[in-house]
């Protein structure tokens, strides 16, 4: 098997681990050309992106060849027998290993731009690289990961050298390969495209997986005139569908729990529009925060206009709703031809839509907290007459209505990532077919 190219072959990669998906999980590229693959790997595991500084130590008559390897943390590994082989001197190693210590430094300071590691604590760690010759830089790797308190180590290549792999099962407690060829070369001649990874592409692609994915933008959409909403966009690089926010009464587009979940959508590589549903002046009439019909009105209006931006064409959309927002999406839902793929409900007051719940055709899935008593009825009453839909009731154990307790709104942004993800990638795919 022939790749096409870095990203190419961290998508085929990405399909032997997406059991993982959901799990608290770590990626980790091998700088340079592990972290287009690992970009790959963490946009379908919606998992964060973070790289593992590894410097191969060459053989100075041939560098490519690696006579071992050091890694942050202080981790080193020195293969005696290539040095034996290569006839390299004590001075010659230490002389290699210190130039390459001072990349790694530099490549530290470059590549993080000053954001701290991604804890590594308690979790289970996917090393990526593209593809293992000797295994040196990846088995430094392992023991750099392990060393930070990784609690699983599974290390992840789209080819290798099959008396590799059982030997770097002895440092990981996994290996995934998309193929371990018994004649093997070198890494470059399973792929098309084997062009040098750039700085500036490791730099960008984890610019894009920190959280700054993207581009965000003050944004203003016309809603029926004279009505303009404030709003704020957020597009990564080729986003996989978009998800517009439906905030509850008293809350707006500056909600910190919204912010959140969509945080956690762009890492997973959605857009997010977090807008408001009623001007200021609008707000200060309490008939209005209840009229779910205009705040429907509205969030149609708003995907209307995300179907026009540019850089979201063809994208599916999909509706984040809380408390009457999540009345809203579902009121809005009922529309004939509305073209929504997938909502999601936090906390939401389903009984607002009475009407308009068996019309909705968008598989929905609805998250109450375990001790918000009320809406959890309401919400057990709704899905009984979601007869449309695929849907699912979520329960946060636990929790109140506003998710304050901890880990209850990670937990909340969870699922609805992992709903998104399943829904509007099963629409996409089915629109290209």
């Amino acid at each position: 098997m022939i790749f096409e190219s870095r990203a190419d072959a961290g998508r085929r990669l990405a399909g032997r681990l997406a059991h993982l998906r959901g799990q608290d999980v770590v990626v980790l590229g091998l700088p340079r050309g592990g972290v287009p693959v690992g970009f790959e790997v963490a946009r379908t595991l919606a998992a964060p992106l973070d790289v593992m500084l590894v410097r191969k130590i060459g053989v100075p008559s041939q560098p490519e060849l690696a006579m071992g390897a050091i890694a942050e943390g202080g981790v080193r590994v020195v293969n005696e027998e290539a040095i034996r082989l290569a006839r390299v001197g004590q001075d010659d190693f230490a002389r290699v290993e210190a130039r390459e210590a001072v990349e790694l430094e530099r490549r530290g300071r470059l590549f993080r731009a000053g954001r701290p590691r991604v804890p590594l604590l308690g979790r289970a760690v996917v090393v990526v690289d593209d593809g293992i010759a000797t295994g040196s830089t990846a088995l430094a790797a392992c023991r750099a990961v392990r060393a930070q308190g990784a609690a699983r180590i599974v290390l992840a290549a789209p080819v290798a050298a099959r008396d590799r792999v059982a030997w770097l099962r002895q440092e990981a407690d996994d290996v995934v390969c998309v193929q371990t060829p018994e004649t093997f070369f070198g890494v470059g001649e399973f792929y098309t495209d084997f062009a040098q990874t750039g700085d500036e592409e490791v730099v960008d692609l984890l610019r894009q997986a920190a959280g700054g994915i993207g581009r965000g933008a003050d944004v203003e959409i016309p809603a029926p005139a004279p009505t303009h909403l404030e709003g704020r966009l957020t597009v990564p690089a080729r986003p996989r569908g978009v998800v517009a926010f439906a905030h509850g009464s008293g809350s707006s587009r500056h909600s910190p729990r919204n912010r959140l979940v969509a945080d956690t959508l762009v890492a997973a590589g959605f857009a997010t529009l977090l807008f408001d549903l009623l001007t200021g002046d609008e707000e200060e009439d309490v008939g209005n925060v209840f009229d779910i019909g205009l705040l429907a009105r509205r969030l149609l209006a708003a995907t209307a206009w995300l179907r026009g931006e540019p850089s979201l064409a063809g994208a599916p959309v999909g509706w984040f709703g809380a408390s009457t927002g999540a009345a809203a999406a579902l009121w809005a839902a009922g529309e004939p031809g509305c073209g929504v793929a997938a909502i999601v409900s936090r906390g939401g007051r389903p009984d607002l839509a009475r009407d308009r719940l068996a019309a909705v055709r968008a598989p929905t899935l609805l998250i109450v907290g375990g001790r918000d008593d009320r809406v959890l009825d309401l919400n057990e009453w709704a899905r009984q007459r979601l007869t449309g839909c695929p849907n699912r009731l979520e329960i946060v154990p636990g929790a109140t209505h506003l998710f304050t307790e901890p880990d209850a709104l990670a937990r909340v942004a969870t699922f609805a990532r992992d709903w998104f993800v399943d829904r509007m990638t099963i629409r996409r795919q089915a629109r290209s077919a």
